[in-house]
């Protein structure tokens, strides 16, 4: 069955949009990009719900603070941004 005449297919398309990735293409990179695409969903639904009065400032504040603490999780688990090849000394004074 074609995509456009599936309405699931269509309604996950607008729900979930993913940009395509242009970086370099490294498993880790792609799997943080994806969770990178979810947290910006993720904090655009939040704005949103917060916005039309469905949920009050400090539960926004509070779930964009959790899902912030995802992807960062993420990153460090991916070992996104570290160089493999550098020092101790070197990536702690990056951060």
């Amino acid at each position: 069955m074609s995509s456009s005449n599936n309405p699931d297919y269509d309604k996950d398309q607008f729900l979930y949009p993913h940009a395509s990735y242009h970086g370099e293409v490294k498993p880790e990179n792609l799997v943080f990009n994806a969770n990178l695409q979810e947290f910006a969903q993720r904090v655009s639904y939040t704005c949103n719900l917060e916005t039309a009065g469905k949920i009050s400032p400090e539960e926004a504040y509070k779930q964009i603070k959790r899902s912030w603490k995802q992807i960062k999780q993420s990153r460090k688990e991916l070992g996104i941004g570290k160089n493999p090849f550098s020092t101790e000394e070197e990536s702690e004074e990056t951060k």
